[in-house]
């Protein structure tokens, strides 16, 4: 008898840099923890190129999932402290929903949904793989899974998991700062898991947790343009689309490439979103992918007789990044002609080869989306008002518009 007493409260400590001790009880929880598709991401950076700015951003897609389950656990804690039922079977559903719920990014995620998988984003492959390890555990996640999709009665759950105040994002605003050293971006998650109360099942604040929220939304802000949509992260990350593009044309062309089998399936055919779906091999090598199939293969192609494929990838190693220039109006067609002219006369390049180290991207962002998710303010009379009506502070205004950034990425040809 006391040895089952023991077993049920037998679990896992795992020490985290950012929230101290996580506990990661025994059972499914962990299970999910030790599954081999979710340890995948432990070679998977979560902040994917932008190490070349903030050396410092090495930590992994797996230690994010972690600190949002620590986060979760927090959040179910408080809600259920203030009175909201939530059964043990819930609670333990929305905990394996936010562990999983970054289980389908691939490596420098964004890079290949432009590239090698196009049209299949990671919440897709998230999706598929979540529905695969249900098989496998004998359906044990399938509340996990209607909660993911929001397909639970409960809703505010689902925005536990996906929403503006998601543990997702409280976890890696926080974890994000702490690696990076951007300090602006350090919220005050626990103030926030403690102001989060639920009224007509969708998730609000306490009054009293107005300033830490209006200090998430800067945060937010912050970050995007310091660290995500930094210029050098944007022409890096502009760099390996190009390196991967240019070896997609090679393979087509029947040229021989040094890849991995799980990147040379993804080079020598074309997977868009249909085949993804009808293909089961897709699926079995996207498994198989992570950083290292990449940095193998850059470090390879540094030596390939292609002068474009080379470039890119010695550029990508040694980090000689492209020169960025940012705008609020589009790059010229002329500007991008004399760029090109100039690239395909210092390397001894046609101009279409010269085209290759050239990109312009552009880049729009919004902090607070009103339509999508609002911050809801809970007052102690039981009314509750938007962030945007709330707060004297915060111009939403200004957070809800647009921003716009036109980028001229091109190759550097003087030091």
């Amino acid at each position: 008898m006391l040895k089952t007493e023991n077993m049920s409260y037998e679990r896992k400590i795992i020490n985290d840099p950012v929230f101290g001790f996580i506990n990661i009880p025994k059972g499914l929880l962990y299970d999910l923890v030790c599954h081999p598709l979710l340890q995948r991401l432990t070679r998977i950076r979560q902040l994917g190129l932008s190490s070349v700015v903030y050396p410092g951003a090495q930590h992994t897609r797996f230690q994010h999932s972690l600190g949002a389950f620590y986060l979760m656990t927090e959040a179910i804690q408080h809600l259920t402290a203030k009175g909201n039922f939530i059964f043990d079977s819930e609670a333990e559903a929305v905990k394996a929903a936010i562990l999983m719920h970054d289980i389908g990014h691939g490596p420098f995620s964004h890079v290949l949904e432009d590239t090698i998988v196009r049209g299949v984003s990671h919440e897709d492959i998230s999706l598929l793989l979540m529905e695969r390890i249900n098989r496998e555990m004998n359906g044990q996640l399938t509340l996990a899974i209607q909660i993911f999709k929001d397909e639970y009665p409960k809703r505010f759950l689902h925005q536990l998991v996906s929403g503006q105040l998601d543990m997702d994002r409280l976890d890696y605003l926080r974890r994000d700062s702490f690696y990076t050293g951007v300090t602006e971006g350090n919220i005050g998650s626990a103030r926030i898991i403690k102001m989060l109360d639920v009224k007509d099942d969708h998730l609000v604040v306490e009054e009293k947790g107005i300033y830490s929220i209006e200090n998430f939304l800067m945060a937010r802000r912050l970050m995007y343009w310091q660290v995500y949509l930094h210029k050098a992260s944007v022409a890096y990350e502009r760099m390996l689309i190009a390196a991967l593009l240019r070896a997609k044309e090679l393979a087509a062309k029947g040229e021989k490439l040094s890849a991995s089998p799980a990147l040379r399936f993804f080079l020598y055919n074309d997977v868009d979103r249909t085949r993804f779906y009808d293909d089961p091999a897709c699926l079995e090598n996207f498994i198989r992918l992570d950083d290292n199939d990449i940095w193998t293969s850059l470090k390879v192609w540094c030596g390939h007789p292609d002068k474009v494929l080379s470039t890119l990838s010695t550029g990508m190693v040694d980090r000689r990044l492209f020169k960025v220039e940012i705008s609020t109006e589009p790059a010229t067609e002329e500007r991008k002609q004399e760029l090109t002219a100039q690239i395909a006369a210092a390397l001894d390049l046609t101009p279409a080869e010269a085209a290759w180290f050239v990109s312009v991207p552009s880049i729009e962002k919004n902090m607070y989306n009103p339509a999508d998710d609002s911050i809801d303010i809970l007052y102690k009379d039981g009314t509750t008002k938007n962030i945007a009506e709330a707060s004297d502070m915060l111009n939403i205004q200004l957070l809800s518009k647009k921003v716009k950034k036109y980028y001229l990425c091109y190759l550097r040809l003087h030091r």
